[in-house]
């Protein structure tokens, strides 16, 4: 079994509860003799503090989950994610549970779910300008609502066509939740490997989401529009594109390794969250 001796606590600045939970963990950390520090997190910083430590303890919404996954699949570190976010799909330990749950991860028995994250190269005039990972998503899309942009985009070496659209969304199984469902997208199955393609409000009636197999890539090429183009991973902020510019979505070779994200709270999360009933219900 893993000997835990270092952990960081990364607590979200927007939610005080987060800060006062945090302080809570770290001395009940410490009572078992594991040395704890704290990072706050405001929501966009890429300076990732995580290398050194056993396992990472988030305690905000999926958003700071997303963060943590970013820095620590690389490092190959453990995420305990505590929710204080309204939907939760990844940040799993409702706060009235964490003690019974880090218990049991302490003690070598949690699950510890592998999730594949997608990342994105952007290639301008033949030389790459950015690289960015995502657990969430990939996100193509004008600068301002309600505009349009056009772009071609090809699978596996295959062109699937030239789109006008708001955008494109390009999720894992696990951003199939977020963004891309609610632009029309199908939700996956975390455990499928998958990449989905989600078209924003496409200017054709025709496009669907279609689900690929996370063994190709994408290439999405941008083609002249009325409006300005940016690209984001997983919602941080945005980097603007220009006519011409290629960007390469695939596989990240690192998995992102979620501690509680059983399949069981997956599902019901998306009944009590997506109020799913299966129809009318009859007292």
């Amino acid at each position: 079994m893993h000997e835990f001796k270092k952990c960081i606590i990364v607590v979200n600045t927007y939610k005080e509860a987060s800060v006062a939970l945090g302080e809570k963990v770290q001395t009940y950390l410490k009572s078992k003799n594991i040395k704890a520090d704290i990072y706050k997190f405001n929501g966009f910083c890429e300076q990732y503090p995580f290398p050194g430590y056993d396992f990472v303890i988030t305690m905000g919404g999926d958003g700071t989950v997303l963060f943590a996954a970013r820095g620590c699949a690389p490092l190959k570190i453990p995420i305990f994610p505590v929710n204080f976010g309204s939907f939760g799909f990844i940040a799993s330990v409702q706060r009235d549970e964490w003690c019974d749950e880090l218990e049991t991860f302490l003690s070598g028995k949690a699950v510890v779910d592998e999730r594949s994250m997608i990342q994105a190269e952007l290639i301008r005039n033949g030389v790459r300008r950015l690289k960015a990972s995502a657990l969430n998503d990939i996100v193509v899309s004008a600068k301002t609502a309600a505009h349009t942009i056009s772009f071609t985009v090809a699978y596996g070496g295959v062109s699937l066509g030239e789109f006008k659209a708001d955008g494109v969304i390009i999720s894992t199984a696990t951003g199939s939740t977020a963004y891309s469902a609610s632009a029309g997208g199908p939700i996956i199955d975390p455990g499928l490997d998958a990449m989905v393609f989600t078209l924003i409000n496409a200017f054709s009636l025709s496009s669907r989401p279609m689900v690929l197999s996370p063994d190709g890539i994408i290439e999405i090429e941008m083609l002249p529009s009325r409006t300005d183009m940016v690209i984001s991973a997983d919602g941080q902020i945005p980097v603007d594109l220009h006519v011409g510019d290629k960007i390469k979505i695939l596989r990240l070779p690192d998995k992102a390794r979620l501690i509680g994200c059983t399949k069981e709270k997956f599902y019901n999360a998306l009944r009590s969250k997506l109020n799913w009933s299966g129809g009318p219900q009859h007292a």
